[in-house]
């Protein structure tokens, strides 16, 4: 389940229109050049340094890869653990601006997870330790520790081997694929 808060849009317009409310526009500009400068630096070291000038927390030895985007309003918002892989051109949201309100959650990435390239976390969701979302995923909901998920939106396609009996499929049970075939 996502951790969000949900908010009213103050006015008439839609919910971006006031982002100047929510958050001072210097504070923007500081975190889009530090998180764009991030987005295509070589050093994964340089990186972890401009992500946490804007509040983010990175834990240690932590791999994102190029082009990948945080969010440029609500960083401090994101947390993300030791040994961490980030693949290229992902994208780690903690707020969304609708029509009629805006939204915040908190984004935490356990240790050693790992998310494939082209993959977009939204707000609020909790990625398990060791758990590894597949390429191209849409991650709206938390996803446990040590599970294989993926898919648009994100779905569990094999739960870690120590999850209870009633969490795994039935041995000969169609996989995603239809395949019966077991890993």
């Amino acid at each position: 389940m996502r951790r969000i808060e949900r908010r009213p849009s103050p006015g008439p317009l839609n919910s971006l229109q006031y982002w100047p409310r929510y958050v001072h526009p210097l504070r923007v500009v500081w975190n889009f050049l530090c998180i764009y400068a991030a987005k295509y630096a070589p050093s994964l070291a340089l990186k972890s340094f401009l992500y946490r000038l804007t509040g983010m927390k990175v834990g240690k030895n932590v791999s994102v890869g190029l082009a990948a985007v945080f969010d440029i309003f609500f960083p401090h918002l994101i947390t993300i653990e030791d040994n961490v892989v980030i693949g290229y051109n992902s994208v780690i949201l903690c707020h969304e601006f609708l029509v009629n309100e805006w939204r915040t959650g908190p984004v935490v990435i356990r240790r050693g997870a790992m998310i494939g390239a082209n993959t977009t976390v939204l707000p609020g969701v909790e990625i398990g330790e060791g758990a590894v979302v597949s390429a191209m995923s849409l991650v709206n909901r938390d996803i446990p520790p040590g599970a294989l998920a993926g898919g648009v939106p994100v779905r569990i396609l094999r739960p870690r081997a120590d999850a209870p009996a009633e969490a795994k499929p039935e041995e000969g049970e169609a996989g995603p694929c239809g395949s019966t075939r077991r890993p």
